[in-house]
This record gives structure tokens, sequence and C-alpha cells, in this order.
């Protein structure tokens, strides 16, 4: 919280903090103050602490009409955060930002990403390059360093293409993680083909990543959403890079290539928009046009 008073913002504390069980309140209580946040003129941006596991069991119970008749507010989260980020983007046209959460928020951007603050009051395009480097580590320790502010990138790794070469491509990014949207799919809350079919003169540019699943479970996973035409009007895909485990037999990227292998589209796989560090920001709805021999993402808040 300091570092984001440090950058001049005022910070607003709810009233569903701590952890008396696997979730934070009871789900009307944490539904009734989200939707208060989002709804209130004097609140820039709803962070919450952590990207949290139940947040499937909000959606049936949210103010969508309160939501619908207010301005956009950002919501900045990642993981189990999709499970709300992604159908205020679809649903309501709201920008949401993936990438990060209030834990991680004092961490200084690494060289070629912007921090997600400077990301939401941009008044122009943002061009993002990879560090070409990532972080082995899982996790920090915020009680023993609670003054920590850099991420230690200690292994090299770049995007590379599913089908090799290079590619650049352009669409409106929509996704996030794969294990909290799957059970979406094919409900209201993740109808990202009727979203494409809205946006089919820009096109998506989905992006998806891996949090724990084995492989098997994430190529069952990512052949749903195919089924579910998450890619029929996309551009492009980007795939996280990934700690998630293989199965005997299957990689995770030999995952991604059954699943996605036969869409003729660029498949770009280890960007930094997954649970290993460091995290990209990216903005749902937002126009990103791609380029993987760069390493680079620009997107623009139109």
């Amino acid at each position: 919280m300091q570092s984001l008073r440090d950058r001049g913002y005022d910070v607003v504390l709810g009233e569903c903090l701590g952890t008396p069980s696997f979730v934070s309140a009871p789900k009307e209580a944490r539904a009734a103050e989200l939707v208060a946040m989002l709804t209130d003129p004097t609140i820039a941006a709803v962070v919450p602490p952590w990207g949290g596991e139940m947040a499937i069991d909000l959606l049936d119970v949210l103010d969508w009409d309160a939501l619908a008749a207010a301005e956009p507010t950002w919501l900045v989260g990642l993981s189990d955060l999709c499970t709300v980020m992604l159908p205020l983007t679809t649903r309501l046209g709201w920008a949401t930002l993936h990438g990060s959460n209030l834990m991680d928020t004092p961490y200084a951007a690494p060289e070629g990403f912007v921090h997600w603050t400077q990301l939401v009051s941009a008044t122009g395009p943002v061009t993002q390059t990879s560090p070409g480097r990532y972080r082995t580590q899982i996790g920090a320790n915020y009680v023993a360093n609670p003054g920590i502010d850099t991420i230690a990138l200690d292994a090299v790794g770049e995007w590379s293409l599913l089908e090799g070469g290079s590619a650049t491509f352009s669409g409106r990014l929509v996704g996030g993680c794969i294990e909290v949207l799957s059970p979406l799919k094919g409900t209201p809350f993740a109808d990202v083909a009727s979203y494409g079919r809205q946006h089919a003169d820009d096109g998506l540019v989905v992006y998806l990543e891996a949090a724990e699943a084995n492989a098997f479970d994430i190529a069952r996973a990512l052949h749903g959403f195919r089924l579910a035409g998450w890619f029929d009007h996309a551009d492009g895909v980007l795939i996280g890079r990934t700690n998630a485990p293989d199965s005997n037999g299957l990689t995770q990227r030999e995952a991604v290539a059954d699943a996605l292998g036969g869409l003729d589209l660029p498949v770009v796989l280890d960007v930094e928009c997954g649970h290993v560090a460091p995290y990209l920001p990216l903005v749902n709805g937002a126009l990103a046009d791609v380029d993987t021999g760069r390493g680079a993402i620009t997107q623009t808040l139109v």
C-alpha cells in the first residue's frame, strides 16, 4: 500500500480483508463490496491483494446492471481475478488489467516493461519488450523482507513461435489464466466468441497461461476454448511461460501444439503473461500490435 501512496495515490481499504478460510468473506459481502468500489466515482482502481481462489462464486451475485450503468473503473489483478476481469471486458466493454496484484505492486518494472500504474494512465500507445530473462524462484518472502522492490531475474528465456520463425499480428487483447477461465467457457461470463464477432474488424489477440495444472488438463482446456470459438476471430495467440508440470507422455509445449497447432495462427510461447515473474501488464480490450521477432507488444487503449 505504501508504494501506491508513494506514487501519489490515496488508498482505501475494503472491509472484506483477512483469511478466515479460503475466501476472505461470504460471497454476498465480497460481491457487494466489489460492486460498491467499482461504481464509486472517487475510486480509480480496485487492486486485490492476491489472485485468490474462488472468484467464480461472485459471478451470479454481482449486480451487473449497476456495473453496466457505471463509468468504468480499473480492476487490476491476475490468476483467479481473471474470472471477474474477463466478463467485465466481454460483457460490459470495460478495460481491465491483467498482470499484477497489490502485493506485487512495489516491484519496479524490469527493463522493457512499464509499471501497471503507468499503463492505466497512458494517453497513447505503450510499447513493452521482453527482458529476455525470468525468475525461477517461486514467490517472494514479504514477511522477511517487507521492503522488497526488485525482481531477481536469474534465468534466460525468450519468446518463440510454436511453428518457428517470427510473425507480426494485431487485435484486441483478451484472455487470462487457463484453469480459472476453462470452467466459464460456454457461459455468458466468457463468451469470447461473441466478443470476437463484435470486434471482427480488429481481430483478437488471445493470451492464455497455465498456473499449475498438468499438461493433459491444459490440453483439454485449450481444446475446449477452441471448440467454444475463442480463436475464430483471433489473429494470434500468446501463451505464458509456465512452471506447470508436464504429464507422462505430454509436455506443456506439446499440450499447446496438440490443441492449437492446427489453427493456422501464430502461437507465441514463453510470453511473460503467466505465473512466472516478471509479469507483463496486459489490458483486456486494448488494441495490441505484436512483433515476435522483437519480443514486443504495443498496446493502445481505445
